[in-house]
């Protein structure tokens, strides 16, 4: 079945919508914002992978499912031009403005372009208990069993280690800016570990490389744990404004959950308190305990 798939970004989001690849094993069109197409190409078979400037390219096939995760209304004007039997996700309504599909709800009524408005859908994204997958696959018709990322192959940096620390977060969420990253870092130096923030890199398979490259990830809810379960590299993920329930562990994940949660949830300002409420204790006994743990291999 020819299918088309529109997820432009984030990155990270592009990485955990991977998984549904596992499901369709006949050709998939993806359209993707053009700095996450490394991310997808060559990572399996029957899949072509195509930039948003370049999406005009395939807009003439016919497709039998055109799947739209986008929440915006130029990605839901280009495929309200495309030939298909069945779409999923959004879409144009009548009066030329946003909604969704009624097999899309579960995912779709917890984001921004939710039938209920934005204080509504966040207090239901809090509420949540199932994970991104979960929703999309259930959504689709089939069921969630762990079906693991696809990754590309990553680029060597030369840059190794026992602990990989994710310490920016950018400017849309800075209260997943925890205070503590730098204490944490001395505390495990102290224990004679060899410990790298993350440097800014000019590709995304570079950024991977210097994932893969070490043992244990520690960071916030943000690109690099993506790429870490998709490597098989243990993380500690601390959450402080955003869903831990969404994010599916594949049993490497240890998740940190700030007291205040429910607090900040969604909030996109910025308070000291949201960045200061999971205790360096906490998550240092975390990060010690996951450098114990047997490594783990993705197959």
């Amino acid at each position: 079945m020819p299918l088309l798939l529109l997820k432009r970004g984030a990155t990270g989001d592009v990485v955990r919508t991977t998984p549904l690849l596992r499901r369709f094993s006949g050709p998939v069109t993806w359209i993707t914002a053009s700095k996450n197409v490394p991310m997808l190409q060559g990572i399996r078979e029957n899949l072509r992978c195509v930039s948003w400037e370049q999406r005009h390219a395939v807009a003439d096939g016919n497709y039998d499912l055109v799947i739209n995760l986008e929440d915006t209304l130029d990605v839901a004007q280009f495929a309200a031009g495309l030939k298909f039997t069945r779409l999923f996700g959004a879409h144009l309504d009548s009066q030329g403005g946003l909604t969704y599909t009624p097999d899309s709800r579960r995912w779709f009524d917890l984001s921004l372009i939710s039938s209920f408005g934005k204080e509504e859908a966040d207090r239901l994204k809090l509420l949540n208990r199932h994970t991104y997958q979960e929703l999309i696959f259930e959504g689709l018709g089939h069921r969630f069993s762990g079906e693991k990322y696809f990754m590309p192959e990553a680029r060597t940096t030369g840059l190794s280690g026992d602990v990989a620390i994710s310490a920016e977060a950018g400017p849309v969420w800075p209260m997943k800016n925890w205070a503590y990253y730098k204490e944490l870092k001395l505390e495990l130096e102290k224990r004679g570990l060899t410990v790298n923030v993350l440097p800014l890199r000019p590709s995304l398979l570079e950024h991977l490389g210097d994932v893969a490259a070490h043992r244990c990830l520690v960071g916030g809810d943000s690109l690099p744990m993506h790429l870490a379960l998709g490597s098989g590299v243990r993380c500690v993920s601390l959450f402080t404004c955003t869903s831990p329930w969404e994010i599916h562990g594949y049993s490497l994940q240890k998740k940190i959950v700030s007291p205040l949660l429910d607090q900040f949830f969604y909030k996109r300002h910025f308070d000291v308190r949201a960045t200061t409420a999971i205790s360096l204790d906490e998550v240092l006994t975390a990060v010690l305990d996951q450098l114990r743990a047997p490594a783990s291999v993705l197959a």
